[in-house]
């Protein structure tokens, strides 16, 4: 039983998450090629492992011929009183099993041999960490910050690399090496050089995958997060909904003491997070998105996806937010174009006010009761009314 062997594969099993079998694949081509080095081809050449052992044969399958003078290739043929010497039962004719030792091979075959393993070995272990990010993606995981490549960071994942872009930077976050953060894997490519991972710290979904952490409801599914707006560094707004109607969702994502919401705002730098209940009333979802400011009226079109919006004349700038900020947010947790103005702007400007739409209503209302007069006079004529008094 060749022992060496057997644990140098353990090791390399559980080291590199190789299998075994992969790993006698690789010792078997191998010596296929050091054999096709040394004798210059290997066609008739077959290689054997034990899987058990370790413990390996080579050898050439070899037709047997009359004399030696019918041997035409040494590397395919054999003469009858040659193969008497190896088999006494040899018969013209036949194929005979010709055993090569491995320690007749040359330094270069041997070499090439070993290469042949290490290359493998190599391909197996970069197919093992390229799969098992893979199936990460679109997930976030923790990594340690190695350097600055120029703008971009490269960050440790444990056993492979990741790359944060600029582009993938939150504006105004330092890291120091060693540091540990959490990043949210966008994509993960295999190239000949080892896969290569690009991750993120301003995508929406690293902020929903740290709630689905920090939050058992959401996990769980008895909350889930509906939508979500987010302007890196800055806010996040989420709409959260409850499948109980016994839990609170706000109430879930913000934990006791707002333990919850603390801990990944605090993973964020300091990032505003706002919590608000979704809605399947586009009105009062809008209503809700806007907050923290008072709404006095909201007139969407679900159609159109847009939405009229009246707020006290104190409470527009909270509405807007800075920079328009709190508006942008909302219209995109929401879907809709939002329209705000305050009470006095909106006494004068169409759409804004309870009449235009109570008019309108009320215009369709007397057609449709003109319609229905009509359709009941030619059912019943036109005295119908007077037989019935």
């Amino acid at each position: 039983m060749n022992k060496e062997l057997m644990e140098a594969l353990d090791i390399l099993e559980k080291e590199k998450e190789i299998s075994k079998e992969t790993l006698f694949e690789a010792i078997e081509n191998s010596l296929l090629t050091a054999c096709r080095n040394h004798f210059g081809k290997a066609d008739n050449v077959k290689v054997e492992i034990d899987r058990d052992t370790c413990d390996f044969i080579c050898y050439a399958e070899k037709e047997v011929v009359p004399a030696p003078e019918d041997v035409e290739d040494p590397c395919l043929q054999i003469a009858l009183e040659d193969a008497r010497k190896l088999s006494e039962k040899a018969e013209v004719g036949e194929l005979l099993r010709v055993e090569i030792k491995s320690k007749e091979f040359g330094r270069i075959a041997t070499m090439n041999a070993k290469n042949v393993i290490l290359q493998k070995i190599r391909e197996e272990e970069r197919s093992v960490i390229y799969n098992q990010y893979y199936e990460k993606e679109k997930d976030v995981v923790t990594g340690v910050v190695q350097r600055y490549v120029g703008r971009s960071i490269s960050i440790n994942l444990g056993k492979a690399d990741a790359m944060l872009s600029e582009s993938e930077q939150v504006k105004g976050e330092v890291f120091r090496p060693t540091e540990r953060i959490k990043v949210y894997i966008l994509e993960v490519k295999n190239t000949p050089k080892g896969p290569r991972i690009n991750v993120s710290r301003t995508h929406p979904e690293l902020v929903k995958r740290l709630f689905e952490s920090e939050v058992t409801e959401i996990k769980d599914g008895t909350v889930e997060i509906k939508s979500i707006a987010r302007e890196a560094g800055s806010r996040t707004k989420i709409a959260v909904w409850s499948n109980n109607p016994n839990v609170d969702a706000v109430g879930a994502c913000v934990g006791m003491n707002s333990a919850r919401v603390n801990a990944i705002v605090e993973e964020l730098r300091g990032e505003k997070i706002d919590i608000v209940n979704w809605d399947e009333n586009p009105g009062n979802l809008i209503q809700n998105a806007l907050s923290p400011a008072k709404i006095v009226a909201v007139f969407a079109d679900p159609d159109e996806k847009t939405a009229k919006v009246v707020v006290p004349d104190y409470q527009l700038s909270l509405a807007i937010g800075k920079e328009g900020q709190n508006a942008r947010l909302a219209a995109r947790l929401t879907g809709y174009k939002i329209d705000i103005k305050s009470e006095t702007q909106a006494k004068d400007a169409p759409g804004f006010r309870y009449e235009d739409y109570v008019d309108d209503y009320e215009d369709d209302y007397e057609e449709e009761y003109e319609e229905g007069y009509e359709e009941d006079t030619e059912l019943y004529g036109e005295d119908a009314d007077t037989e019935n008094e």
